[in-house]
């Protein structure tokens, strides 16, 4: 039977955004609202972010050219089309198969609860925050939002189109950290406590890394084993690795 996945599978949030920055501000001095004026949608990345993305692209051009993506889809979000023109910029165009901006990729819609600080959901909408306790973040949809199933289900036809299209490929997928998680879910055939303890453990880092590869031995017509587990490439300032980045270790294979 032919081989349905690609070749190799990464998964990659976007880099630091000024959201990101504004929200853990607001967090930390308990304001209601993340003071950010852009949409979501338009968000660009910090300085930091920059940075990240620069070396995420490094890190791929570092990587033998029989190993690098052959095709990158990104979410449309500002913050995620920066971080993957990062890479882009880095490799051959002339061995790319495809680039596509794919709104199924976007961040989780947070309805009314767009901008709001933890704080802010309790205070303005306690019984909204009540009812996100006791459902939990899997199942929870707030108004004119998604629940992480909600992702779950838009992301099964990205998979569908994966399969179909770029059998054999070596994909780069770049998006936000529910995405990465619930990509998870689908690719480790998680449940909700076994996903839900994988996002307690720890954030996905900005410009993390989770990757698969392709395993023929594995199954009965093979399939994509985690091979890397939130990897960072390390900041890059004026030629040399900044030794502060956090640099996260692989993941035992599956």
């Amino acid at each position: 039977m032919e081989q349905k996945w690609p070749q190799q599978l990464w998964i990659v949030r976007h880099g630091q955004s000024a959201g990101n920055v504004a929200r853990d501000t607001a967090e930390a001095e308990k304001h209601l609202l993340i003071n950010i004026a852009e949409r979501d949608v338009d968000v660009p990345l910090s300085s930091l972010g920059k940075q990240q993305a620069q070396a995420l692209g490094d890190w791929f051009v570092s990587l033998p050219p029989e190993q690098q993506p052959t095709v990158v889809l990104y979410s449309p979000y500002v913050r995620a089309r920066e971080t993957a023109q990062a890479v882009l910029s880095r490799l051959d165009t002339s061995s790319l198969v495809s680039v596509v901006a794919d709104e199924r990729l976007r961040e989780k819609e947070f309805g009314i609860l767009d901008r709001l600080t933890v704080h802010g959901i309790a205070s303005k909408y306690p019984e909204l925050h009540e009812q996100r306790q006791h459902v939990g973040k899997f199942y929870f949809r707030p108004p004119g939002g998604e629940s992480w199933c909600d992702v779950i289900l838009r992301l099964r036809s990205v998979l569908d189109t994966v399969t179909r299209e770029y059998r054999g490929e070596r994909v780069l997928i770049v998006a936000h950290q529910v995405i990465v998680n619930c990509f998870r879910y689908l690719l480790e055939r998680c449940d909700e406590q076994a996903i839900l303890a994988i996002d307690r453990a720890a954030d996905v880092p900005n410009c993390g890394v989770t990757s698969y590869a392709f395993n023929p031995a594995v199954g009965k017509h093979g399939k994509l084993q985690l091979d890397l587990c939130n990897f960072v490439a390390p900041l890059v300032e004026s030629g040399t690795p900044v030794t502060d980045q956090p640099d996260m270790p692989a993941a035992p294979k599956a």
